[in-house]
């Protein structure tokens, strides 16, 4: 089972989930990262910034393993 947070505006993927609420989930070996993005949570690689697997940025092409922590942000703007 791996953990998944969503910041910022990709919670529009995931309305059921409040602000901060993990999701879990159970995951085939061998799943990566964009897999879990495209097939599983339905969100467009080209709306992901950056990934974190248990703290550490992270490629699309990584394969998550069980009891991983994955956080998921858009690109952020400011100034």
């Amino acid at each position: 089972m791996i953990e998944i947070r969503l910041y910022a505006t990709l919670g529009r993927y995931r309305p059921e989930l409040k602000v901060g609420e993990p999701l879990f989930l159970n995951l085939d070996q061998g799943t990566t990262v964009k897999r879990v993005l495209q097939e599983v949570l339905g969100i467009p690689t080209e709306v992901v910034k950056t990934v974190f697997v248990n703290g550490i940025y992270r490629e699309l092409d990584h394969v998550l393993a069980d009891g991983d922590r994955v956080g998921i942000f858009p690109p952020v703007a400011g100034g």
